[in-house]
């Protein structure tokens, strides 16, 4: 397995054009060479936290495939840089590519609990369980720096409102006190994403997410204070991980998940020209058979 991919700690190997935009900028081999030449840094490769002001936070899912009705994401765009993320090509709705911008370009959404507040206060609004990270990570890395989310968790606390959390990131740990004032009523469950149990499948695929270690235990330490935890063995990916299914589900069982679900990778929109890329480079030596099964896939779905 290749590890040395050009950009570190990045999934996405390259940015793609935004589908929206007829304009797009490229990285010219000799603006890289005079870069070279003059020992200076072509990319610095930097995260940019950006505020948007949305008028609203939480939206109905039309979807007939996804399991929720309605979900809220305080970030758009995710710095744990999974290559397979599905959100990626929702980055283009802002004006972003779904490739490395999606990873460094984090959208932050401040008025947050505002807005969850507004609508919970609503006549007309009938509760139904809302999940946070429908789209991104609401633990990601901006988390730790703008608290959004444990904002939006003591306003649910407040109204006495079922939620739901999908992450992947061990950060959920810090909202304990939240999450276990919510679960005595019933009114949480925690949706913990784990991919593989191999440290560098997980390195490889999703660069900067909590290790296989700390979310297992996070699973463990969830489950002690008595909020339930479903484990998302999320996505599959042929020849990657999908040897793993049945180990998988049993160290899931093994932490205390009270259950488990799984989705197959799906590459459609800009997602496949990434993975391709980033397979290719990664894993030369499988990418093709990768890619093939994955195709086979999607033919037998259809």
């Amino acid at each position: 397995m290749n590890t040395k991919t050009s950009i570190k700690g990045r999934g996405a190997q390259i940015n793609v054009p935004n589908r929206f935009f007829e304009l797009h900028h490229e990285m010219r081999d000799d603006f890289l060479e005079f870069c070279r030449k003059e020992g200076e840094v072509s990319d610095k490769n930097k995260t940019h936290y950006l505020e948007v002001f949305p008028k609203t936070i939480v939206n109905k899912v039309t979807s007939p495939d996804v399991g929720m009705l309605y979900s809220m994401n305080p970030y758009q765009g995710c710095e744990h840089g999974c290559i397979y993320c599905y959100a990626r090509n929702s980055h283009e709705f802002w004006g972003y590519g779904a490739g490395l911008d999606f990873e460094r370009r984090i959208l932050v959404k401040k008025e947050a609990p505002k807005l969850l507040e507004a609508l919970l206060q609503k006549k007309s609004w009938k509760a139904h369980p809302i999940v946070m990270s429908g789209n991104t990570d609401c633990y990601q890395p901006a988390e730790n720096n703008f608290q959004i989310t444990r904002q939006c968790l003591s306003v649910f606390l407040k109204y006495k409102h079922p939620v739901a959390i999908i992450t992947k990131n061990a950060l959920v740990l810090r909202d304990v006190d939240i999450l276990r004032a919510l679960a005595k009523d019933n009114l949480v469950g925690v949706n913990i994403s784990i991919t593989s149990l191999s440290e560098d499948t997980r390195r490889i695929l999703e660069p900067r997410t909590a290790t296989i270690k700390r979310r297992l235990e996070t699973v463990k330490e969830l489950t002690s204070n008595g909020v339930p935890v479903n484990v998302m063995l999320a996505p599959i990916i042929p020849s990657i991980n999908s040897h793993e299914i049945l180990p998988l589900a049993k160290v899931a069982s093994d932490y205390g998940a009270l259950s488990i679900a799984h989705t197959v990778v799906r590459l459609n929109g800009a997602i496949g020209i990434l993975f391709t890329d980033w397979i290719k480079k990664t894993m030369p030596d499988r990418a093709d058979k990768v890619l093939h099964q994955i195709e086979c896939c999607a033919m037998e779905e259809s």
